[in-house]
Protein backbone atom coordinates (compact mmCIF):
# COMPACT_ATOMS: atom_id res chain seq x y z
CA UNK A 1 0.00 0.00 0.00
CA UNK A 2 1.37 3.35 -0.99
CA UNK A 3 0.67 6.48 1.25
CA UNK A 4 1.72 10.07 0.56
CA UNK A 5 2.02 12.50 4.20
CA UNK A 6 3.92 15.78 4.54
CA UNK A 7 7.51 14.99 5.88
CA UNK A 8 7.28 17.67 8.67
CA UNK A 9 3.99 15.54 9.79
CA UNK A 10 4.83 13.59 12.96
CA UNK A 11 5.31 10.19 11.74
CA UNK A 12 3.45 7.51 12.50
CA UNK A 13 3.90 3.95 13.27
CA UNK A 14 1.88 2.90 9.86
CA UNK A 15 3.79 5.07 8.51
CA UNK A 16 6.11 1.99 7.90
CA UNK A 17 9.01 2.39 5.22
CA UNK A 18 9.03 6.28 4.82
CA UNK A 19 10.63 7.66 1.19
CA UNK A 20 11.52 11.41 1.15
CA UNK A 21 10.95 12.23 -2.62
CA UNK A 22 12.28 15.40 -3.02
CA UNK A 23 15.50 16.90 -4.72
CA UNK A 24 16.06 19.17 -1.28
CA UNK A 25 16.10 17.79 2.04
CA UNK A 26 13.34 19.56 3.84
CA UNK A 27 14.44 23.15 5.64
CA UNK A 28 14.85 22.71 8.91
CA UNK A 29 14.56 18.63 9.48
CA UNK A 30 17.49 16.45 11.29
CA UNK A 31 17.54 13.04 9.49
CA UNK A 32 16.43 11.90 13.46
CA UNK A 33 13.08 14.08 13.43
CA UNK A 34 12.42 13.12 9.32
CA UNK A 35 12.27 9.48 10.33
CA UNK A 36 13.23 9.13 6.46
CA UNK A 37 14.53 5.29 5.58
CA UNK A 38 15.74 6.03 2.01
CA UNK A 39 15.71 9.65 0.27
CA UNK A 40 15.24 8.67 -3.46
CA UNK A 41 16.09 12.41 -4.74
CA UNK A 42 16.42 11.25 -8.14
CA UNK A 43 12.99 10.42 -8.55
CA UNK A 44 12.00 14.04 -7.67
CA UNK A 45 11.63 16.68 -10.84
CA UNK A 46 14.27 17.78 -12.15
CA UNK A 47 15.88 21.07 -10.55
CA UNK A 48 14.20 22.99 -13.49
CA UNK A 49 10.90 21.75 -13.51
CA UNK A 50 10.75 22.29 -10.03
CA UNK A 51 11.55 26.26 -10.15
CA UNK A 52 9.43 26.40 -13.08
CA UNK A 53 6.70 24.69 -10.58
CA UNK A 54 7.22 26.59 -8.00
CA UNK A 55 4.48 25.32 -6.48
CA UNK A 56 1.39 27.60 -7.99
CA UNK A 57 -1.76 25.61 -8.51
CA UNK A 58 -2.15 27.56 -12.06
CA UNK A 59 1.01 25.83 -13.35
CA UNK A 60 -0.67 22.09 -11.82
CA UNK A 61 -2.31 21.00 -14.52
CA UNK A 62 1.30 21.70 -16.79
CA UNK A 63 3.55 20.31 -14.09
CA UNK A 64 1.59 16.56 -13.68
CA UNK A 65 2.05 16.08 -17.33
CA UNK A 66 5.83 17.18 -17.74
CA UNK A 67 7.04 15.04 -14.27
CA UNK A 68 4.96 12.08 -15.90
CA UNK A 69 7.46 12.48 -18.86
CA UNK A 70 10.64 12.28 -16.34
CA UNK A 71 9.02 9.67 -14.54
CA UNK A 72 8.76 7.79 -17.78
CA UNK A 73 13.07 7.73 -18.42
CA UNK A 74 12.86 6.56 -14.36
CA UNK A 75 11.47 3.48 -14.51
CA UNK A 76 14.49 1.25 -12.65
CA UNK A 77 13.68 3.89 -9.52
CA UNK A 78 9.95 3.33 -10.29
CA UNK A 79 10.57 -0.46 -10.09
CA UNK A 80 12.54 -0.32 -6.99
CA UNK A 81 10.09 1.42 -5.14
CA UNK A 82 7.60 -1.30 -6.28
CA UNK A 83 9.47 -4.07 -5.26
CA UNK A 84 9.89 -2.13 -1.99
CA UNK A 85 5.76 -1.88 -1.72
CA UNK A 86 5.91 -5.72 -1.99
CA UNK A 87 8.88 -6.50 0.49
CA UNK A 88 7.50 -3.98 3.37
CA UNK A 89 3.79 -3.85 2.72
CA UNK A 90 3.31 -0.44 3.35
CA UNK A 91 5.20 2.44 1.82
CA UNK A 92 4.68 6.25 2.93
CA UNK A 93 6.23 8.66 -0.09
CA UNK A 94 6.87 11.90 2.47
CA UNK A 95 7.59 15.53 0.51
CA UNK A 96 8.30 18.66 1.83
CA UNK A 97 5.81 20.66 -0.01
CA UNK A 98 3.25 23.02 2.34
CA UNK A 99 0.52 22.21 0.05
CA UNK A 100 -0.90 18.68 -0.11
CA UNK A 101 -3.41 18.60 -3.62
CA UNK A 102 0.15 20.05 -5.84
CA UNK A 103 3.34 18.50 -4.85
CA UNK A 104 5.58 15.63 -6.63
CA UNK A 105 4.52 13.06 -4.41
CA UNK A 106 1.02 13.00 -5.30
CA UNK A 107 1.85 13.00 -8.82
CA UNK A 108 4.56 9.78 -8.05
CA UNK A 109 1.99 7.89 -6.39
CA UNK A 110 -0.61 8.53 -8.80
CA UNK A 111 2.13 7.37 -11.91
CA UNK A 112 3.18 4.09 -9.07
CA UNK A 113 -0.62 3.31 -8.69
CA UNK A 114 -1.46 3.22 -12.29
CA UNK A 115 1.32 1.01 -13.47
CA UNK A 116 0.64 -1.55 -10.46
CA UNK A 117 -3.16 -2.15 -11.97
CA UNK A 118 -0.89 -3.68 -14.98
Amino acid sequence: MLKIKRVYDEPEKNDDFRILVDRLWPRGLTKQRASVDLWLKDVAPSNELRTWFSHDPAKWSEFQKKYKAELKEKSAILDSIQTLEKEKKSITLVYGAKDTKHNNAVVLKDVLDEKSKR
